[in-house]
């Protein structure tokens, strides 16, 4: 995948070396050129100076060839511009906000943009969320902990059952799309081609739906 991490202080930077480790391509923006030096000499990414809603610097980052971007400067209104303007301009498909004010928060996330306050961050847990991708969030719940994802079902599980794609507390298929209706399905269900799924999936189990789904490795989402 193709990231962009805007803000390069110790978090941001923290983030692009670990989304950097984990084999994406990762692009970091911040107005200080000195903060690049805290990804360290072994950070294969790419920088770019200047400001992170900066319509020129968001191209020169390739913003419009992205999968995903993360807005981590330390200003509240700084990253929920960057969000908004990821999520409605460049129309990039995963956009992160670290907010202070979850009241902030809980607005931006109805408009489809997973925020992260300052309690719950963590790099693993903004790695997850940003890799946790080609399937289509459609909802995210609470804190972002357990995502609504749609997906075609793919060619090795047509003929299998709900079961098979059933992991308790963690994977459950929730609704089928077949032929113009929608069914709830129950354990027995049967998937054929052409079905829409819909899965509740915790974060932490996206490497393992990915997994069961077929889709490349297993590698982040």
């Amino acid at each position: 995948m193709k990231i962009v991490v805007v803000g390069c202080g110790r978090n941001g930077s923290g983030l692009a070396v670990a989304l950097s480790k984990k084999g994406h391509s990762v692009t970091v923006i911040d107005s200080d050129a000195a903060a690049f030096a805290q990804l360290g000499k072994d950070f294969r990414g790419k920088t770019v100076q200047g400001v992170g809603f900066d319509r020129d610097i968001l191209q020169k980052a390739e913003i419009d060839r992205t999968d995903a971007l993360a807005a981590f400067t330390s200003s509240d209104e700084s990253n929920a511009v960057i969000a908004r303007m990821a999520r409605e301009i460049y129309h990039v498909p995963k956009v992160v906000a670290r907010l202070y004010d979850r009241r902030k928060a809980e607005i931006y996330k109805r408009l489809g943009i997973q925020t992260l306050s300052s309690t719950t961050w963590g790099i693993k847990r903004a790695v997850d969320i940003l890799s946790y991708s080609p399937l289509d969030s459609v909802f995210t719940f609470g804190n972002g902990d357990v995502e609504l994802v749609k997906i075609e079902v793919p060619s090795m599980i047509a003929g299998r059952k709900v079961n098979d794609l059933t992991v308790p507390g963690d994977i459950h298929v929730t609704a089928v799309e077949r032929a113009n209706r929608t069914i709830l399905p129950s354990a027995g269900t049967v998937f054929q081609r052409g079905d829409i799924l819909y899965i509740a999936a915790s974060i932490a189990a996206g490497n393992q739906l990915k997994k069961l789904l077929g889709l490349s490795g297993g590698e982040g989402m």
